[in-house]
């Protein structure tokens, strides 16, 4: 089973690559992001709850977005792998889908990083905000505290990988068809290696 896990700060490109790997690996993609969006949109009491905490731009906490995540992947009991999009955001979160995960004889095969400098990311958040009408990515003070809640709070993650040696960096700042040919040819030689 192919389970990866899609890093980087917001605005790094993630779920416009999920959605590409999605396609070509057939895999599962969970999005925090999307969950939530859903629920607010929705108007469940998950929904509401989260969007105490993303109008602020803070992160949701821990236990919720680990059950909520849960959830989601436990209604694709016949999946052939998952791209986790925007989580885990802290060790804690990391702990929690390896012990899942080990709970469905599986584990995360590679953690791929999406690197791209700041200046970068608030330019394509606000260009973002404009297109989507996304009110967190329209605001720059809020896009700054987004940007750094993930160096104080999710960064961190990268080393419980790193330490498993499951870490990948990826330059994410580029062509879109080139960035998804260097995570192909990350996951490719994973696939070849295992």
């Amino acid at each position: 089973m192919l389970n990866i896990v899609l890093f980087g700060p917001p605005g790094s490109g993630k779920g416009t690559q999920a959605a590409k790997l999605v396609s070509k690996y057939n895999l599962v993609h969970l999005s925090t992001g999307d969950i939530f969006r859903a629920n607010i949109k929705g108007e469940t009491e998950l929904g509401k709850l989260a969007k105490n905490y993303l109008d602020k731009g803070q992160l949701v906490p821990d236990e919720v977005t680990i059950g909520i995540l849960e959830s989601e992947a436990a209604k694709h009991v016949d999946a052939g792998g998952f791209i986790f999009d925007g989580f885990p955001r802290t060790i804690t979160q990391a702990e929690a889908l390896d012990k899942y995960l080990a709970s469905r004889n599986s584990s995360i095969t590679m953690m791929l990083s999406l690197d791209v400098p700041e200046e970068e990311l608030r330019k394509r958040l606000l260009l973002r905000g404009k297109d989507s009408g996304r009110p967190d990515d329209q605001n720059p003070e809020i896009i700054q505290n987004r940007i750094d809640i993930y160096h104080r709070d999710t960064a961190p993650a990268k080393g419980f990988y790193t330490n498993q040696k499951k870490y990948f960096p990826i330059n994410g700042v580029g062509d879109i068809e080139a960035i998804f040919e260097s995570l192909c040819k990350q996951i490719n030689s994973a696939q070849t290696n295992s």
